[in-house]
C-alpha cells in the first residue's frame, strides 16, 4: 500500500517538474519570475522593500527617546 502511494506521489512530482521545464523552454526569456522583494518592479512601485532593506531605512531614521 505505500508503495502504490509513493509511486503515485513520485509520478506527479514527475509530471509537475516536466511542466516548468516545458514552460521555461517555451517561453520568450525562459526565466522564473523574479521573486526577491528587492528586484521585483511592482513591489518598487509600490515602495515596499525587503526587511533588510527597511531595517537599513529604520536604523538611519532612528532618535533615541529622551527619558524625562
Amino acid at each position: 500500500m505505500v508503495w502504490k502511494v509513493f509511486v503515485i506521489v513520485a509520478v506527479l512530482i514527475g509530471i509537475a517538474l516536466t511542466g516548468l521545464g516545458i514552460s521555461l523552454i517555451v517561453k520568450r526569456n525562459g526565466r522564473f519570475p523574479e521573486t526577491h522583494i528587492g528586484r521585483n518592479k511592482a513591489m518598487k512601485a509600490r515602495g515596499i522593500h525587503c526587511a533588510n532593506t527597511t531595517d537599513r531605512l529604520e536604523r538611519e531614521n532612528y532618535r533615541a527617546v529622551k527619558n524625562s
